[in-house]
């Protein structure tokens, strides 16, 4: 299998070549233009592969060139991987981290299982990541925990749960950053790439699936879970504080609002006010924090919305997950629901926030 790999001016290069042969597979073909590390970033706006598309524009190019109908891309300090892949219809898709998360740890359990690997078993998610990871855990009977985000979080988890005597295959979280095995124990692109690249060869050769078609075939057995992530830039701490203080105040569980966009609200967890509405004795099992506002909502229509405010950045960001049997009706649903929490929860004009390009 072909294979197309950018560095995106930063330090990935040398070591991803050392990690593919490590692997027995053919070296990645460079985007040679993108190869070395540059702190200009001169080709491309800016250097983040989460950013989708536009900032694969290059590697897809040197796919075309090259014949090859997968990317992989590692953000400049290469502890991330983003993936694109070129369909039969000649358009390229680029997958979410919440996808690669799941095809990641289909392959992860499929070798373990494979090798012969026994004994207690256990994966991580972030508790802004998709519930595909624990659906698969639940049709295939290892243990899946959520953390809180960060991988301080989920591979301080792992390493507790070793000392149970787990084998922890994965931890990630939607933002690209994955943690495979016990080699390095925090994201790393360099070792999900080159993972990343075995699984998608074995598919081709074994199955005579691309990496979409056996995400789809994912999606058939444990129900397609489907995602809408993004956010909105908020300058004014303060404003944020008051958006989040405005929505903690309703007629619906706990207290908090009781509808948004026509869907009922079942269930609230406020891990700013330390509140589960879903748990026995209204208390979070994960840590609470009142340095930061995070509130994740349980939606009558099966969907979850999580509202949070960046640490890093001047953001308000939403996690919205619906899961269904039919793809496009969950996807359909799902943008209806987004709008309204949008609209009616952040309220962009009247707060003076700034919409995501």
């Amino acid at each position: 299998l072909k294979v197309v790999h950018t560095a995106m001016h930063g330090v990935g290069t040398p070591w991803t070549v050392r990690a593919f042969a490590a692997f027995g597979l053919p070296p990645p073909i460079q985007v040679a233009e993108q190869a070395a590390p540059d702190p200009d970033f001169p080709t491309v706006a800016f250097p983040n592969p989460e950013e989708g598309a536009g900032a694969l524009e290059l590697a897809m190019a040197t796919a075309e060139k090259n014949g090859a109908a997968l990317v992989l891309a590692n953000d400049p300090d290469a502890d991330r991987l983003a993936v694109a892949e070129k369909g039969a219809d000649g358009a390229w898709r680029v997958l979410s981290g919440n996808e690669i998360g799941l095809l990641l740890a289909d392959w992860m359990w499929r070798e373990h299982q494979r090798s012969g690997g026994g004994g207690k078993v256990a994966m991580l998610s972030s508790a802004v990541s998709s519930r595909s990871l624990a659906a698969l855990a639940k049709a295939e009977g290892f243990h899946w925990e959520e953390t809180l985000t960060g991988f301080k979080w989920l591979c301080s988890r792992a390493a507790e749960l070793r000392k149970e005597g787990y084998t922890v295959l994965l931890a990630f979280e939607e933002a690209i950053g994955f943690c495979l095995g016990d080699v390095v124990n925090d994201k790393d692109g360099v070792s999900a790439s080159a993972v990343f690249a075995e699984m998608a060869g074995w598919l081709r050769r074994e199955l005579n699936r691309s990496v979409v078609e056996h995400l789809d075939a994912l999606g058939e057995t444990l129900g397609h879970h489907v995602q809408s992530n993004s956010y909105v830039i908020c300058r004014d701490p303060k404003t944020t504080a008051a958006i989040f203080e405005r929505l903690r105040a309703g007629d619906g569980p706990g207290g908090y609002w009781s509808a948004v966009g026509g869907d009922t609200i079942l269930g609230v967890r406020d891990l700013n006010a330390g509140v589960d509405t879903d748990v026995e004795g209204g208390t979070p099992k994960l840590p609470t924090s009142k340095s930061s506002h995070m509130i994740t909502y349980r939606l009558a229509s099966g969907a979850v919305v999580t509202l949070r405010g960046s640490g890093t950045e001047p953001k308000i960001k939403w996690y919205a997950e619906m899961v269904a049997p039919v793809k496009k009706d969950a996807e359909a649903k799902l943008a209806a629901l987004v709008d309204a929490v949008v609209e009616e929860m952040l309220q962009p004009e009247k707060n003076g926030l700034e919409r995501r390009k």
